[in-house]
């Protein structure tokens, strides 16, 4: 856990799937603890099919453990809590026939916000991401990192004090990624929430986190935990220096035998989510 007071707390949860077509079990999460403090931005990195989103997707309400609980500012969670945790998915989730800033605006309608508000939020928030000036085109007129951006912006306009970012940046290049990357440290340290960042890159946990949680193969579970002492906003120099080539370099050599085993699992043809 980080220093300041308990934001997000996650407590010996497990999650069993059914398996299509089949009586048997899948056990995609065990006995995963974890404690994330208000204003830390967390990445949660692992092999593929280890339960990262599934256990996103638990913390935000959108599914229910199997065992265990979470606690999210000081509530059980049960169900979505859209004042308090908002998603930022791959998928931007745009709505094409709207503009940037009316499909900011929709999600605040969701939230029963007032039509006045809406427009200032939604202002402030394409401020934020720097996309002002383009508020009034359509999704089909951006590049695939500008609609990131747009998603962000909603994300932020709907004032909560929890983001959860399943693989927002996955679908860029490499490139992209890191611009977006720098851009999301600089909101991390203007705007204070605490962020929960599934990825598959060890660069991104590395430049993003302050602490990245390395997951098992499945059953997911909590490895180890690196802690990344660089203060944000982080810089381009960074990337180049020794300390985040030593905590990539680890990152790297905890993931190695978990990846093995995913790979292995899927050479048998057991079946993998």
């Amino acid at each position: 856990m980080g220093p300041g007071p308990s934001a997000i707390q996650v407590d010996r949860v497990s999650m069993t799937f059914g398996v299509d077509g089949s009586p048997q079990r899948l056990l995609a999460l065990g006995d995963v603890s974890l404690e994330i403090s208000k204003g830390e931005f967390v990445c949660l990195i692992g092999p593929s099919g280890c339960g990262k989103s599934t256990l996103l997707n638990i913390i935000g309400g959108l599914v229910r453990p199997t065992q265990g609980q979470v606690i999210v500012l000081g509530k059980p969670v049960r169900s979505p809590l859209p004042r308090d945790v908002a998603f930022v998915f791959q998928d931007y989730a745009l709505f094409p026939w709207n503009t940037v800033i009316d499909n900011i605006k929709i999600g605040l309608e969701f939230q029963g916000v007032s039509h006045q508000e809406r427009a200032e939020r939604a202002r402030r928030s394409l401020e934020l991401v720097g996309l002002t000036d383009f508020a009034r085109h359509y999704p089909h007129q951006l590049s695939g990192g500008m609609r990131q951006r747009v998603a962000v912006a909603r994300a932020l306009s709907l004032e909560t004090d929890i983001l959860l970012m399943d693989e927002p940046f996955g679908a860029l290049d490499e490139q992209t990624r890191m611009v977006l990357g720098e851009e999301l440290s600089n909101l991390l340290a203007k705007a204070n929430k605490t962020i929960v960042f599934v990825t598959h890159s060890l660069s991104e946990a590395v430049f993003l986190g302050d602490r990245a949680v390395v997951m098992t193969a499945r059953p997911g579970t909590v490895k180890k935990i690196i802690d990344i002492d660089e203060p944000h906003p982080r810089k381009p120099e960074f990337m180049t220096s020794d300390k985040f080539h030593l905590h990539r370099s680890e990152l790297y050599r905890l993931l190695r035998d978990e990846i093995r085993k995913t790979v292995d699992v899927i050479d048998k043809g057991v079946p993998h989510r």
